[in-house]
């Protein structure tokens, strides 16, 4: 079940995941599609932080697809700036507000996720949260025709990138990382940034997010509704991108 229905809405507390059969699904529900195309690095990451302080207000799940005006790398909030600009010729490197390691963003297929408190997933913990997700893209890519695989365990090549060796539950294909990401969790809901590289992969980015939205239609009865930002996200996002995300002295800040 790729969404928990909202607490009191048929789900258990906590971290127990109750899998809703089939017959269950019948009602369409609401939730938030994004797709924001092409985005300026510190406006980027900057949409998403602010969809996160917004969810409370939304009350639903928020899928947004996006890509890059440029090419450029991310990573993670905890990660050394200076260790960072040493791994990569990607400019320009831009802090993410999530954890994890180096992502490339040259020819990604970029995705964000957020859930505000009310839902179970939100409860769930992190190697749940993230098994999750990837289920999802599993799921999504088997629509497409593609057998991956989730990582059964760590296989940790090089520290600090996200896309050399792999964590528990990253999307194989043919042994190779192809998917991967990072969540934040605050009082105002939970956050996933997530990346898929293609690679020599046959499918299509616009493949890839139909399936998305067509495998959480089919499993829980998602009634996809495009989301444009209000007037407050807006301004939100473009003072995170002026005052933060496009500054060095955020970026550099360790």
């Amino acid at each position: 079940m790729l969404f928990p229905l909202p607490k009191g809405e048929g789900q258990g507390e906590g971290e127990r995941v109750v899998r809703t059969p089939p017959h269950a699904l019948m009602e369409s529900r609401p939730f938030y599609l994004l797709k924001s195309g092409p985005g300026h690095y510190a406006f980027n990451m900057a949409l998403d932080e602010a969809l996160l302080h917004a969810a409370p207000r939304l009350g639903r799940p928020v899928l947004r697809f996006y890509s890059w005006t440029e090419p450029a790398a991310s990573f993670g909030y905890f990660q050394k700036y200076g260790e960072i600009e040493q791994m990569t010729p990607l400019r320009p490197l831009v802090r993410r507000p999530t954890g994890g390691g180096l992502v490339p963003h040259d020819a990604d297929w970029t995705y964000s996720l957020v859930i505000p408190p009310s839902y179970d997933w939100y409860s769930l913990r992190a190697t749940d949260s993230y098994r999750r997700v990837h289920e999802w893209i599993q799921t999504a890519f088997a629509r497409l025709a593609l057998a991956t695989e989730l990582a059964p365990a760590r296989s940790k090549s090089l520290s600090g990138q996200c896309f050399q060796g792999h964590e528990r539950y990253d999307v194989l294909w043919r042994g190779q990382k192809i998917a991967g990401a990072a969540q934040r969790r605050t009082r105002d809901g939970l956050l996933i940034q997530g990346s898929v590289q293609p690679r020599r992969l046959a499918q299509t980015r616009a493949d890839w997010q139909q399936a998305m939205c067509d495998e959480a239609s089919s499993s829980l009865g998602a009634q996809w509704v495009a989301f444009e930002p209000d007037a407050p996200l807006a301004e939100r996002t473009h003072a995170l991108a002026q005052q933060k995300y496009s500054q060095a002295s955020y970026n550099q800040m360790r």
